[in-house]
């Protein structure tokens, strides 16, 4: 409520100052051609009293030299004030009225140049242009924020909603009597803890990304072994792996051991949703590769699954939250629909990025880089 107070408040200060603007704007354009003729009165009064000091020269003369004088500096006033001034006070007023009607459309696109005039009343007017594109920017990015506000609402809430309703329908069900079947008792039960245990763990990723976004978590680097670290993860993820048949395989060339620079448990966390994902997603009885490749600066890690695929249209949105690309088959496999966001925001908070490559019917790979120890102890 105080951002929407503040926001409206600013929003009238601009609208008033833009009122005042354009009124004396109004005000200037209506005594454009009065102030030529004043100026003009001036300049030829001045040159006709000069030119009467003159015994020689008589009234016609003085008739004749003041019309001329009058009409040549009209003529050069006017068109000094009308292109250098005018002109360029009308487009400021355009422009200013356009703002009040929040119509940007006269905005140049982003990352245009526009090199600084050296008439004045212009550069004023690139001033409006760009504040008007900052507003633009600022409408924009509101715009986009409340989309995705309402997006992600309706995800949290359609996400709560089925574990919650699935426990509180099978423990209502007991309460109604079959508490006395055991067999449906054990049963239901344990279905109710299940989508219990599901919605902790939304919870629980909810609050990590919450946290990760707003900086309450603060990555604690550390020298390690990265061969090492996917080789547990792989012992860890072994039994899941079995009960497709998917063969874990570690490509690398270094005997020695890889040393990163990284935060151990969020790596950690980020290789085992990877590898978690491409084992559901991949072929049964396929393999899941973790490759290891070393750059001038850093370690590559790259997790390759041989599934289906992913379509193009979908590469781009793969990383928000509650996204998936099959939500039938998302919910048959589990997961809470927030494992590639965090993983996003865990590889960003190391300086790098994340990408994924994928083709139709040949699989996935998710690639990313941390720093290597020795860069860091030759620097």
């Amino acid at each position: 409520m105080i951002i929407k107070t503040n926001t409206l408040v600013e929003d009238k200060k601009d609208e008033n100052l833009f009122s005042r603007l354009t009124n004396a704007l109004k005000r200037s354009l209506v005594s454009s051609r009065a102030v030529a003729i004043i100026l003009s009165l001036l300049v030829s009064s001045v040159t006709s009293a000069f030119l009467s000091l003159i015994p020689s020269v008589n009234s016609v003369a003085l008739s004749v030299c003041f019309l001329v004088s009058f009409s040549s500096s009209f003529l050069l006033i006017y068109i000094a004030f009308e292109f250098l001034i005018f002109k360029e006070i009308n487009n400021v007023y355009s422009k200013l009225s356009k703002i009040k009607k929040k119509d940007f459309k006269f905005v140049p696109p982003l990352g245009s140049d526009i090199l600084p005039s050296a008439n004045p009343i212009r550069r004023v007017n690139q001033e409006i242009t760009a504040y008007a594109g900052q507003k633009q920017q600022e409408i924009d990015e509101l715009r986009r924020m409340e989309v995705f506000r309402r997006e992600f609402i309706a995800d949290v809430s359609h996400e709560l909603k089925t574990p919650i309703f699935s426990a509180q329908g099978f423990i209502l069900t007991l309460i109604d009597g079959a508490v006395d079947d055991e067999n449906v008792r054990d049963l239901f039960l344990g279905k109710a803890a299940r989508s219990l245990k599901a919605l902790a763990a939304l919870v629980e990723d909810l609050l990590t990304l919450s946290q990760i976004e707003s900086g309450d978590i603060t990555m604690r680097l550390e020298k390690y072994d990265m061969q090492e670290q996917v080789l547990e993860v792989f012992e860890q993820l072994e039994n899941k792996a079995e009960r497709r048949g998917v063969a874990l395989k570690l490509v690398s060339q270094y005997e020695e051991g890889i040393y990163v620079y990284a935060d151990y448990n969020r790596i950690r966390q980020v290789l085992i949703n990877l590898i978690i994902n491409a084992i559901k997603y991949g072929k049964e009885n396929g393999a899941v590769t973790v490759t290891l490749t070393q750059t001038t600066k850093n370690l590559k890690v790259s997790i390759k699954d041989d599934g289906n695929g992913i379509e193009a249209e979908h590469l781009t949105r793969i990383f928000e939250r509650f996204y998936r690309i099959e939500k039938s088959r998302s919910k048959q496999e589990g997961g809470t629909g927030l494992g590639l966001a965090i993983v996003k925001h865990i590889i960003e908070k190391h300086d790098s990025k994340i990408s994924v490559k994928s083709k139709i019917g040949e699989g996935t790979q998710f690639t990313f880089k941390l720093q290597r120890t020795e860069v860091i102890e030759e620097v």
